[in-house]
């Protein structure tokens, strides 16, 4: 059986426990779901729990069920790294031996002197901090000098933030690919990003115009011989700036959380075939690293209440993963960095085995590979294919 479209809902940070090597990367204790249950008093999502949530792990909240509608999983991320561009390179095959660099220190001189040479400007900051914290320190001192707000974090990523009353959106995304351009060999970051910003000091606010600069996947993943097969590869939220537009051919910009299931939602019924990706952001970037499990709860909730709409927008022949690219424990209070956990997996389609369990899985490449053969593809790829477990006959 050739499937017709694969929806992959990647809850962007949602982990369900530190991987065996969390010490390396100090995320030991790590869980993301499990411990944002213990905090808030239990999880109440009705419907995950209906389709295997519960199954995974244990969750506090969360009922297993005996004869859940989704095949499920925990899937272990073999990259090096925790990051969004090596999580999401894995899950469609790609795996990365190397970890992208991390300037948790700031940049080195050399670098920051050639940048300063190319946009013809001095900057500020270039330390690791909170991007929301940057602006509201530096965020006078760049109304009054114009310089730009270069900033990292305990990600690998070069964000340049600016307010739109004194660098325009066109210059500050100028200044990205010139620091893309910049930032190659030993410190090729994953990540430019384009911050911009508006209001007055004291109220900052970060506008939706954020754009990320990515590092070109370096060999092809299953987007790409999903996309050369014929069928229409559609990113929804971040997915096409992840991928550097690879594989892609259709990519839709989100907001936020609501505005991607809607997206999403609006596909499923006019997509005739091929793969909707979507990523939903906001659990990592507004309350993963805020350390905001009360905020967390409250998009777990809002994915929750969309299921029963997009369940009753799959095709007979339609199959939903629903998974995430890495943990953000929100409840680990030294750390806002992301956290090296496994990932949970749902498997559903009307068609497909419901109940399955798929175990441990080694790789979030299992899904990539998966892909492949719901669309009857050959190809070379990495990664172990569940997909004769699932489907019926």
């Amino acid at each position: 059986m050739i499937m017709s479209k694969l929806i992959i809902l990647v809850l962007d940070s949602v982990g369900v426990g530190e991987l065996p090597d969390a010490a390396n990367y100090n995320d030991t204790g790590s869980n993301t779901l499990a411990n944002i249950a213990q905090v808030v008093g239990g999880l109440d999502l009705s419907h995950l729990e209906k389709m295997g949530l519960g199954n995974i792990i244990p969750i506090k909240g969360i009922k297993p069920q005996l004869k859940p509608m989704a095949s499920f999983a925990k899937m272990a991320e073999i990259s090096a790294g925790k990051d969004t561009q090596t999580g999401h390179w894995e899950m469609m095959g790609l795996v990365v031996k190397k970890p992208f660099p991390v300037f948790s220190n700031g940049f080195p001189k050399e670098i920051i002197t050639k940048f300063e040479h190319l946009i013809g400007r001095r900057i500020l900051g270039n330390i690791a901090a909170s991007g929301t914290e940057i602006i509201a320190k530096l965020g006078q001192e760049h109304l009054d000098t114009g310089y730009p707000i270069v900033y990292t974090s305990a990600d690998s990523v070069f964000q340049i933030a600016v307010h739109l009353d004194v660098i325009t959106l066109k210059d500050l995304y100028r200044y990205c690919e010139l620091a893309r351009s910049l930032l190659v060999g030993k410190y090729s970051v994953a990540r430019v990003i384009a911050r911009p910003f508006t209001g007055r000091p004291g109220h900052f606010v970060r506008t939706p115009q954020r754009k990320d600069y990515t590092v070109k996947p370096f060999s092809k993943t299953a987007l790409d011989y999903i996309k050369e097969a014929g069928f229409t590869v559609s990113a929804v939220g971040k997915i096409s700036e992840i991928f550097s537009g690879r594989g892609i051919t259709k990519a839709f910009h989100t907001d936020n959380n609501k505005e991607g299931l809607g997206v999403t939602l609006e596909l499923m019924d006019k997509q005739k075939e091929g793969v909707i990706f979507t990523n939903l952001v906001d659990f990592d970037m507004l309350w993963g690293h805020r350390n905001d499990p009360c905020g967390y709860y409250k998009g777990l909730l809002e994915v929750d209440a969309a299921m029963p709409q997009v369940i009753n927008n799959l095709g007979e022949k339609d199959c939903l993963i629903i998974t995430a690219d890495h943990g953000c424990d929100p409840t680990i209070k030294t750390s806002t960095d992301h956290s090296r956990e496994y990932v949970p997996m749902l498997c559903y389609g009307k068609r497909l085995n419901g109940g399955i369990d798929l175990g441990i899985r080694k790789s979030f490449a299992d899904i990539g590979r998966t892909a492949i053969d719901m669309f009857g593809i050959k190809a070379d790829i990495f990664g172990a294919s569940f997909f004769k477990e699932i489907k019926v006959g």
